[in-house]
């Protein structure tokens, strides 16, 4: 069965199907909780969408670091141009436009705004308590400082 996913500017069917584990790429909880398992291994860094956004330069020169790779000050512009929100969002590479139809509803784009914290304009003071319950349910066990979020 092919499960085709709604538009990325649909949130709330996006996280319902979530929560019933009806996506294609699984739920998110569960790959959270599988790759945080990797915490802490010197070969393992976790870089958050936030981090990225509050910082980019210290994101990359972080994962530069890691990589063992130093970058010119030119490569290092480069890396920035190209991580850019509205770069990647123009990059049929990297906005899912090449995606088929049957995956993917095409005709508002994948990416939306690229602003953090976006999500919760989508929901209902309901909605969000509904979530709020959910995520404490399903990231039980986990650091309550892993996420910046509110």
């Amino acid at each position: 069965m092919i499960l085709r996913l709604p538009s990325p500017h649909s949130v709330v069917p996006q996280v319902i199907l979530q929560f019933q584990g009806q996506v294609l790429y699984g739920s998110w909880f569960d790959y959270v909780h599988n790759w945080l398992q990797m915490k802490g291994k010197e070969n393992f860094l976790v870089i958050l969408y936030e981090e990225l956004q509050q910082d980019t330069q210290a994101s990359v020169e972080t994962l530069s670091h890691f990589l063992g790779k130093k970058l010119s000050p030119e490569e290092l512009n480069a890396v920035l141009k190209n991580v850019s929100f509205k770069t990647m969002k123009d990059n049929k590479m990297s906005n899912c436009s090449l995606s088929p139809d049957i995956f993917m509803d095409q005709s508002k784009g994948f990416m939306r705004k690229g602003i953090i914290g976006d999500w919760k304009s989508h929901f209902t003071v309901a909605q969000s308590e509904a979530f709020d319950k959910i995520y404490q349910e399903k990231m039980a066990g986990l650091a309550q400082d892993l996420f910046p979020w509110e």
